[in-house]
């Protein structure tokens, strides 16, 4: 297991000769080297003074100092800024003198490699184009990848709490869903179950994908799709996850309002089928990315169904919901131990019925490990 100082050591030595400076701002990355959390965000921007210094300096000879604003420090996450060199920016400070000096102690140059991370503002590059006018941009993001991507056994436990408090949300919403709902009241009550279970929130937009004879797709079309009353028949597809210590989770199970018909039950047993296929394909030292969404996708297809499995078979998973590397066809990134795919095979059908699963799976060298496993059935309510 490693820890935070541990990792923010492995990462100094990797970007020695790479990068002159880094630059981290409060994200993923920073959350990761750290632990200091990020927090659900805003649909608008809220701008604190100086916001665009929120975050880490670090080079390969010096510990990082942790630039935040007073907002930042009194209102947002105080996790992980103990035993660091933290600088506070007042309110009424000049975020530019602050940065001056920092660079100076650091003694970057003119010319300086400046590594970001790849969700830094273009504010934060901006200002500091100006301050190092000479200065070559590369991804910190990039060179921190190699860490990220493999997951140790504390990262791992981390994501079996995040799938075990997402099961528990699911198991409470299903005993509430009732024919007769709207899309809105099913999506409020799972966004309320994670909470109760112990979530920061949903780890990304909570989706349901419900489709059937009555019920046209309307993908990303949510102020249409939400006062759709769900009536019997009809696929409820889900598609949400809890957050856990700074971790992602990633689920999707299939519900039919109603007793199912032949096509309903048929859909979703060849998903379940293409999933089972895909974890024992996920082994560690034995294959490819592209590899294992061929084999589950090849379940789907055989069936005469391969048109309507639209997407990826999955995506890595962690600190971020969707990471590289991906499960589709082109990725031939090799698997190994440690990394965290979803497997998520489906089959959406304008005008019928649909089936999706979806659960977090560690590669393992005989196949991959399930941190979800519950509620394999197709899920009835009537």
């Amino acid at each position: 297991m490693a820890s935070y100082q541990e990792r923010m050591a492995k990462y100094r030595e990797i970007i020695a000769g790479k990068a002159d400076l880094v630059f981290v701002p409060i994200g993923t990355d920073l959350d990761y080297l750290t632990g200091l959390h990020r927090d659900i965000p805003n649909y608008g921007r809220n701008l604190h003074p100086g916001m665009w210094l929120e975050g880490a300096w670090l080079s390969p000879d010096h510990d990082p100092i942790l630039t935040l604003p007073r907002m930042t420090v009194e209102f947002g996450s105080a996790c992980g800024i103990e035993g660091h060199d933290v600088r506070v920016l007042g309110d009424w400070d000049d975020p530019v003198d602050m940065v001056r000096g920092i660079l100076k102690e650091l003694g970057i140059k003119d010319d300086a490699t400046i590594a970001t991370s790849d969700d830094a503002e273009a504010e934060s590059l901006m200002e500091l184009q100006k301050l190092v006018p000479g200065a070559r941009f590369v991804s910190a993001t990039d060179m921190l990848r190699k860490l990220r991507v493999i997951k140790d056994a504390d990262e791992i436990e981390k994501m079996r709490q995040a799938g075990a408090m997402t099961e528990a949300a699911f198991a409470e919403v299903v005993k509430n869903l009732k024919i007769g709902m709207t899309e809105l009241d099913v999506s409020s009550e799972v966004d309320y179950q994670l909470k109760k279970q112990g979530s920061l929130g949903p780890s990304f937009t909570t989706s349901l994908y419900n489709t059937g004879p009555n019920h046209p797709i309307l993908f990303g079309r949510k102020l249409q799709s939400w006062p759709r009353v769900l009536t019997a028949p009809v696929s409820v597809l889900f598609d949400f996850g809890a957050i856990h210590d700074g971790m992602c989770y990633d689920f999707g199970r299939t519900v039919s309002f109603g007793a199912p018909n032949a096509e309903q039950i048929k859909v979703h047993k060849l998903i379940m089928e293409s999933q089972h296929a895909g974890i024992a394909a996920l082994k560690a030292g034995a294959t490819t990315c592209e590899a294992v969404d061929k084999v589950a996708r090849d379940v789907i297809a055989d069936a005469g169904y391969g048109d309507r499995f639209r997407h990826r078979l999955g995506h890595a998973i962690g600190w971020d919901v969707h990471e590289p590397p991906f499960l589709t066809a082109g990725d031939e990134t090799p698997v190994e131990e440690g990394m965290i795919f979803t497997i998520e095979p489906s089959i959406f059908q304008e005008g019928n019925f649909s089936a999706r699963v979806e659960d977090c799976i560690v590669a393992r060298p005989g196949g991959g490990e399930a941190l979800t496993s519950g509620w394999q059935d197709l899920t009835v309510v009537e």
